[in-house]
């Protein structure tokens, strides 16, 4: 099957730049026997050498920030600033697993009452799939690749069809490094061809970040076709803020993690909780901010479509009586321009307060007390991060500890970092990425026993 579904288009603008073909079945067999083949050597490489070529990666990411940012500015509007910020994550991560990878990976003796010696240990299982999204064009590949290839798997890439300009220059990146033939390789695969790859013998798992509705998908083929798969599935993480001593702190931090990478990023702060003793001062806070956003000053969404489906659940609520204090234009078309909006009275019978609003909008609510704003918290299908503000650090941690959340904070909005895992419940998916936890999921965890 061919086509031209891989296309960069600015959405500053909405002129289409590059269109790429999509793979044939021919060139999805020789992907899958290239990988398979690297695999056969690449996981016999001593691991100080594989260190040496992931470090060497980590470098280059670092040495073409700012050609990369130019990429991600030019494919789904990333701020050029915050394109080198995401470079430069990237490089982090993978000087992180160049240098912990082999403890992390290192056998686990365990104790035995049989005598004789048993140890667990970390091996490589094969060729892995990876499906990644737009939003973080080089992080989220990052935090797959770096761990895997530092295990000895070999990685296929599936990138959104939005950044292919992006996916090559990652896979350019990697080969510069020295990451052998075959062992790293970028597919512009079809949907057809990606259920052909998971079904295929050769591949042993899959990850995906992307949408519920993609996460089902390729959990259903993973799991008829036996493969292990991590899902991160987005979320919607509540802020809950109790008291402060400085409001004006806490509000600036809301606002900026909410509308970082114009507002797509899977664990932002997307319902803000607020102490009923600070709501009012709150809102008017936040939306001083927002009302402060000129044009020109903010960047676009991804795509168009990405703003009108926002603008689309802006209105329903402000339809059924939320209140839109400020910003919630939609820019003209074909541009992907979305004013960054601060919306209140969200209920429950508006799409606001059930789904995902992937884009520059806070929605704060007013909580009467710390177990109405737990309630508020864990009312959702989602269950990716969140995080609690207090002055008096033992409230803020009670309430902390029973959030629904895979990721959960006390006095910061999210612990970031390569050494700090991620990954959620419930409706954001399973498995983790970064961090010990993000060497863990792809291996073969064997028994290794030796009697006396």
């Amino acid at each position: 099957m061919t086509g031209l579904s891989y296309r960069t288009t600015d959405p500053a603008t909405g002129e289409v730049l590059e269109t790429f073909a999509t793979a044939t079945d021919a060139e999805i067999e020789a992907a899958l026997t290239g990988a398979h083949a690297a695999y056969a050597t690449w996981r016999d490489v001593p691991m100080a050498e594989r260190a040496a070529i992931v470090r060497r990666a980590g470098e280059l990411f670092g040495e073409r920030k700012d050609e990369l940012a130019a990429i991600a500015r030019s494919e789904m509007g990333k701020l050029p600033a915050q394109g080198v910020e995401e470079a430069e994550f990237c490089q982090a991560i993978f000087e992180y697993f160049a240098t912990e990878g082999p403890s992390l990976a290192a056998d686990q003796p365990i104790k035995t009452f049989e005598g004789g010696t048993a140890v667990v240990q970390r091996r490589p299982i094969g060729v892995l799939l990876g499906i990644m999204p737009w939003n973080f064009p080089y992080y989220q590949i990052a935090r797959f690749a770096a761990p895997n290839l530092m295990l000895g798997n070999t990685v296929l890439l599936k990138h959104a069809e939005s950044v292919p300009r992006s996916a090559l220059a990652v896979e350019r990146l990697l080969r510069d490094a020295g990451v052998p033939e075959g062992a790293y390789t970028n597919v512009f695969a079809t949907h057809e061809q990606i259920e052909t790859i998971i079904a295929d013998p050769r591949v042993q798992g899959v990850s995906l970040t992307g949408s519920e509705r993609a996460g089902s998908v390729v959990a259903a083929l993973a799991g008829k076709n036996l493969k292990k798969c991590v899902l991160e599935l987005g979320g919607s993480d509540p802020m809950v803020v109790l008291d402060t001593d400085d409001l004006d702190a806490v509000v600036g931090d809301a606002w900026d993690f909410r509308v970082f990478n114009a507002g797509q990023t899977c664990n932002a702060n997307k319902r803000m909780i607020v102490h009923a003793d600070l709501y009012d001062d709150f809102v008017a806070r936040i939306t001083e901010r927002a009302a402060a956003m000129e044009p020109g000053s903010y960047a676009p969404l991804s795509s168009r479509r990405a703003a009108e489906d926002l603008d689309a659940q802006v209105r329903d609520a402000v339809s059924k009586g939320a209140t839109l204090h400020a910003g919630g234009v939609l820019g003209e078309a074909p541009t992907a321009f979305y004013s960054p909006a601060v919306l209140t009275g969200v209920t429950r019978d508006m799409r606001a307060y059930h789904e995902e609003l992937f884009g520059p909008v806070a929605v704060v609510y007013k909580a009467e007390s710390d177990d109405e704003a737990l309630s508020l918290a864990n009312d959702t299908q989602y269950g990716l991060g969140g995080s609690v503000f207090a002055r008096d650090e033992a409230r803020a941690t009670a309430m902390a500890q029973r959030l629904e959340v895979g990721m959960a904070n006390v006095n910061s909005i999210a612990g970031e970092g390569a050494e700090i895992p991620f990954g959620g419940v419930k409706r954001s998916g399973f498995g983790r990425e970064l961090g010990p936890l993000g060497m863990d999921e792809f291996v073969n965890k064997r028994l290794f026993y030796v009697a006396d």
